[in-house]
């Protein structure tokens, strides 16, 4: 009989874990929950899967809240060894709609509306500087 009821408390366990788990994988912090309206505008991945994927985003946002600009920064994916660099642009001002992989990663007329720009770099390094000039 006791090895009855300690096999209900395994289960009721066991169960009781994968929901807890099931919980706090699907009520993970993302983009969504960030102040500031955050939409990316353009994107651009190079096509070599051999080396260091460089990852470059342009984004609008309503307000210059620097801290959420970091917090969205961390958001983004990230490739060990590979470099991950995000624009931030005024949403009323122009932003690009277009990236490219070699620096500078726009049309030069959108740099006065930059705002911020976030970098991870292949030692997974955060940097972050408030305005582009």
């Amino acid at each position: 009989m006791k090895t009855f009821k300690s096999k209900y408390l395994l289960i009721i366990a066991v169960i009781a874990g994968l929901a807890w788990m099931l919980k706090d994988s699907f009520t993970q912090p993302g983009v969504k929950d960030l102040k500031g309206n955050f939409t990316e505008t353009a994107f651009y991945r190079n096509e070599n899967n051999t080396g260091p994927v460089l990852r470059v985003y342009a984004v609008s946002v309503s307000d210059t809240l620097y801290k959420e600009m970091l917090k969205y920064g961390d958001l983004m994916p990230h490739t060990k060894y590979g470099t991950t660099t995000v624009y931030f642009f005024n949403n009323n001002l122009s932003f690009p709609k277009s990236l490219k992989g070699d620096e500078p990663h726009f049309d030069q007329a959108f740099s006065a509306n930059c705002i911020g720009v976030y970098q991870k770099n292949g030692m997974s390094k955060v940097s972050f500087s408030k305005t582009l000039n």
